[in-house]
């Protein structure tokens, strides 16, 4: 039934996932205050910070296309409610490709941190921490369909 409680959660998880894809990821200024380097889904900005003008631009899509995917795997698996082991399939892969995701962001943040200030990490702001969201919402939709599925599986024992 499409009112159950992980519904909420899997719709839960596709916000967190635009929340990645509105917000920025990570953050970090260079020694002298003079420029910024902010990640988004979508690029990797480097930002005059007394001007407000961007220096450089590198296109980050895959990031984007990953949030985008975990997505539309959670608003999927809302309407797979009748078949609740493809549910739980399909959050599986979902909790993969938001892993994946970590990863990527993880791996995108340390090289350009590399280029703006070495000795001090930036600071990941609230789309990277929207993801973690996500994966705590995935799990426990998954918890409650695994629990659902036990009920109807107790109840098919006993007829």
């Amino acid at each position: 039934m499409i009112q159950r409680i992980q519904t909420v959660f899997l719709f839960l998880v596709a916000v967190s996932m635009v929340l990645v894809l509105i917000f920025p990821i990570w953050q970090q200024v260079n020694p002298s205050q003079t420029q910024m380097a902010t990640l988004t889904a979508w690029n990797l900005n480097t930002i005059d910070v007394e001007s407000g003008d961007v220096i450089e631009s590198e296109l980050k899509i895959f990031i984007a296309i990953l949030a985008l995917v975990s997505m539309a795997l959670a608003l999927f698996s809302i309407f797979q409610y009748k078949n609740r082991t493809r549910q739980m399939f399909l959050n599986m892969m979902n909790s993969l490709a938001m892993v994946v995701n970590i990863g990527i962001i993880i791996w995108t943040s340390h090289s350009a941190n590399e280029l703006i200030n070495p000795q001090v990490n930036g600071a990941f702001v609230l789309g990277f921490w929207a993801i973690f969201a996500g994966m705590i919402m995935n799990l426990l939709a998954n918890r409650f369909i695994r629990k659902d599925e036990m009920l109807v599986r107790s109840v098919d024992r006993i007829r």
